[in-house]
C-alpha cells in the first residue's frame, strides 16, 4: 500500500477505536474483516498504529495540537511506527517540520499526565499504592506484554518442548515463577507449531497460572472455575487433577465457553464440563451447594492489570465502572462460596490493579464470612509447589494475598486471595 494510504487508513482506524464504543481488539479485528485486501505487514503496521496512539494518548493528543489538518491524521502521524522517512514519504512539507518539532520535545517539557497517560483517577489511585514506584509502572505499561505459554503435563515435560522449540527455530526459557510456563522470544506465530495445534502448550500470562497453582486440585475432587470465559484456568486445573474427577467450568456468556472448545479438544481433557449460567444464583449452582472441593473465581473485573495487551481500558473505566464490578464481586463470592464442602478451598482472584477490585473485597468477604479461614498465599506456593522467592509475589500481613505487578514481575497485574472452608 502506497504510504499515503496506508496513513490514511491508519486514521480511519483510530477515529473508530477512539469512539470506545467496543473493546479495541474487536473493532480492530472488524476492520481487518471489513478489509480482507490488507496484508500481513499493512495489518501490522495498523495495529501498532493504533495500540500506540491508545497508549500515549494524552501526549499524542496535546502535541498533536500544534499541528494542523484533522485530528486523526496528527494522531496516526504521531503513533506511526518504524522508518521515519517511509512516514515522511506521506507527509506534507509543513507535517514534517511539526513531526520534527514533536520528536524533539522531551519528557522534562511535559505535563505529568502527558508522561503517564492515564486518567487522572487512576494515576492517583496507583500512584497512592507505589510511591515511587509509580514511574516504573508505567513504563512498563509502555511496553508490549511477552508471549507466555503453559506446557500441558498431561502430554509433556517443560524440558521436552523447550527442546522442541530450540529445533523449530523458536527462542524460549523457563518462566521464574511458573513451574509450567515458557516465555518466547518475540511474537512467533503458533498456529501452525506441532506443539501448539496437538495441545501440549496452550498461550497464558505466567500471572494466570500462578492462579491455579493456587487453587492446587487434585485428583478425584470436585471442582468449579466460578467465571471460567475461554477456559484458560479451567484448562490448568484439568491437567492438575490429572484427567479425573469433575470440573465444572461456569460463565455467563455461553459465547465465551464455546471459545474453550476447541483447546479442550486439543488439551485431551475429558473431565471438564462447560456450564453457561444466567447468573451467580442460577438454580444449577443451588443444586451444587456443598459437594465442592475448590472453587476458583476469577471474577470480572476492570482488566487493568491488562493495559499492556489492552490499552484502552484506562479509558474505558471509570470509578464507577470500578465500583459497580466491586459490588459484582463480592456477590459472586458470597454465591461461590455456599459451593464449598467443609475443608473446601475458595481462590478470589482479579487482573486488576486496583486496591478496591482486590484487598477491599477481600477483606469485606473475611468478615462477612467468619467461616472460611484465610490461607496465607506465601506458604501454600512454598509447600506445594517449590516455587523461588514466593515472598517477591505476596503482599499484606503474614504475606497472605498474591500480587503481581507488571513493573516487578513482567506479568499482567494480579491479585488473588485464598479461605478454607472450617470444618
Amino acid at each position: 500500500m502506497h504510504p499515503k494510504a496506508l496513513l490514511d487508513t491508519c486514521a480511519s482506524l483510530i477515529e473508530q477505536v477512539f469512539k470506545f464504543d467496543h473493546p479495541a481488539d474487536a473493532v480492530v479485528a472488524r476492520f481487518f474483516r471489513e478489509h480482507r485486501t490488507l496484508g500481513p505487514r499493512e495489518r501490522n503496521t495498523l495495529s501498532d498504529t493504533v495500540y500506540a496512539a491508545l497508549r500515549q494518548r494524552l501526549r499524542f493528543e496535546w502535541l498533536a495540537r500544534s499541528g494542523s489538518g484533522p485530528k486523526w491524521r496528527r494522531l496516526a502521524i504521531l503513533a506511526f511506527p518504524g522508518d521515519t522517512d517511509f512516514l515522511k514519504s506521506a507527509l506534507t512539507e509543513p507535517e514534517k517540520t511539526w513531526l520534527d518539532n514533536c520528536l524533539a520535545v522531551t519528557d522534562a517539557e511535559l505535563l505529568a499526565p502527558h508522561r503517564h497517560n492515564l486518567p487522572e483517577w487512576l494515576a492517583a489511585a496507583l500512584r497512592e499504592q507505589l510511591g515511587t514506584e509509580f514511574d516504573a509502572l508505567v513504563a512498563s505499561l509502555d511496553r508490549t506484554a511477552a508471549l507466555d505459554l503453559r506446557v500441558n503435563t498431561l502430554k509433556k515435560k517443560r524440558e521436552a518442548v523447550l527442546a522442541e522449540l530450540q529445533q523449530a527455530g523458536l527462542v524460549g526459557e523457563p518462566t521464574p515463577f511458573s513451574p509450567l510456563g515458557i516465555r518466547l522470544q518475540g511474537k512467533p506465530s503458533l498456529a501452525k507449531w506441532p506443539a501448539f495445534v496437538q495441545g501440549e502448550v496452550e498461550v497464558q500470562d505466567e500471572g494466570s497460572q500462578l492462579l491455579a497453582l493456587l487453587l492446587d486440585a487434585k485428583r478425584g475432587e470436585m471442582v468449579v472455575d466460578f467465571c471460567a470465559g475461554a477456559g484458560g484456568k479451567t484448562l490448568a486445573i484439568g491437567a492438575a487433577m490429572r484427567n479425573s474427577g469433575r470440573l465444572y467450568a461456569f460463565d455467563t456468556s455461553a459465547h465465551r465457553l464455546d471459545g474453550l472448545k476447541p483447546r479442550l479438544a486439543r488439551s485431551g481433557l475429558s473431565n471438564v464440563h462447560p456450564v453457561a449460567i444466567a447468573h451467580e444464583r442460577d438454580e444449577r449452582i443451588k443444586r451444587l451447594a456443598g459437594k465442592i472441593d475448590r472453587v476458583l473465581v476469577d471474577a470480572p473485573c476492570s482488566g487493568l492489570g491488562t493495559l499492556r495487551r489492552s490499552p484502552d481500558l484506562k479509558w474505558r473505566q471509570t470509578p464507577q465502572t470500578v465500583a459497580a464490578q466491586s459490588q459484582l464481586q463480592q456477590a459472586i463470592l458470597n454465591s461461590a462460596v455456599r459451593l464449598l464442602k467443609p475443608g473446601g478451598r475458595l481462590v478470589y482472584a482479579t487482573c486488576s490493579l486496583l486496591t478496591e477490585e482486590n484487598e477491599a473485597v477481600a477483606e469485606a468477604f473475611g468478615v462477612a464470612h467468619p467461616e472460611c479461614e484465610p490461607l496465607p498465599v506465601h506458604e501454600l506456593l512454598t509447600n506445594a509447589h517449590q516455587i523461588a522467592s514466593p515472598e517477591q509475589l505476596c503482599s499484606g500481613a503474614s504475606q497472605q494475598w498474591l500480587r503481581l505487578w507488571p513493573h516487578r514481575h513482567a506479568t499482567d497485574g494480579f491479585f488473588a486471595a485464598v479461605w478454607r472452608k472450617r470444618s
